[in-house]
């Protein structure tokens, strides 16, 4: 089977044994005849004369790909991120345990190359180009062929157009319907009637502003704001005393800087140049 589906290169997503093709998963392709025209039936012994077959899927639903295959006996520990491959078999079927088939599933958003085709050869000296050997077991050899797939295009799903959606019109609205309670309030006497409609004209009024928008009105909107003359003069001081200690303030030049903190170390330097007095020995006051 070929890689290139019109032009678009499906990858593999699943691997797995099964006994026939009334086992075999749907959307799996099983692998009954190998490259070199031999039957890809791996059988247990030459006892049994069924035995099973190499199956795969390029189905994209679950959105897992195999990125890898590789063929482990059964004294090596499977390597990290692997799984052996699904069986589906008859009840009292099973696979060949000395070698086993494990691949690595990943998500199909998570690599740009996978596992593109899995193939069966029955001669181990026949080379199958631009494809990886991977291992041979009961006198087959497993080869798969990697590559980067084209990543799945999302199809819209088609939607049901519901009949308040098609109820839409660009034509501008109708004039609307006063509403009809189905509670009214009791009518009041026309009377007491305008005169609540009238209060209630007034506050709307009231509570325009100039630009017609609503505006909170408060107790001091319209009150001009002024500091008390006791506070005044009290910030005038402090500024006043501020500004004179300020202008007290001398700058000195770095020649002025340089001779009020000059030192020679005059005195140290004539400590240290001082010479110790020599202390006579004894021996020079016995010879004495």
């Amino acid at each position: 089977m070929s890689v290139m589906e019109h032009g678009v290169v499906r990858p593999v997503t699943a691997v797995a044994w099964t006994s026939n093709t009334s086992t075999c998963p749907k959307d799996f392709t099983l692998i009954s005849i190998t490259e070199d025209g031999a039957a890809a039936n791996f059988t247990r012994s030459f006892a049994m004369k069924s035995g099973y077959y190499l199956c795969y899927s390029k189905d994209l639903t679950a959105g897992m790909v195999v990125s890898d295959i590789q063929l482990i006996s059964d004294k090596e520990s499977i390597p990290p991120g692997y799984c052996y491959i699904a069986e589906h078999l008859e009840a009292k079927a099973s696979v060949w345990k000395k070698k086993r088939v494990c691949v690595r599933v990943v998500p199909v958003g998570s690599v740009d190359t996978a596992v593109l085709d899995v193939k069966v050869t029955a001669k181990s000296k026949m080379m199958l180009q631009h494809y990886t050997y991977v291992g041979d077991v009961h006198g087959y050899v497993l080869w798969c062929r990697k590559g980067v797939f084209s990543s799945p295009v999302p199809q819209a799903k088609p939607r049901s157009v519901s009949l308040d959606i098609r109820r839409i019109s660009l034509d501008p609205p109708s004039a609307l319907l006063p509403l009809r309670p189905s509670n009214p309030p009791h009518p009041l006497p026309q009377n007491k009637l305008s005169q609540r409609r009238h209060s209630l004209k007034s506050k709307e009024n009231s509570d325009k502003g100039a630009d017609g928008s609503m505006q909170g009105i408060t107790a001091l909107d319209g009150v001009p704001f002024s500091l008390h003359p006791k506070f005044n003069i009290q910030a005038n001081s402090a500024a006043l005393q501020l500004n004179s200690q300020l202008n007290n303030i001398r700058i000195k030049s770095f020649q002025d800087i340089e001779n009020e903190y000059n030192y020679t170390f005059a005195v140290e330097e004539s400590a240290a140049k001082r010479t110790r007095p020599s202390v006579p020995t004894g021996g020079a006051q016995t010879a004495q």
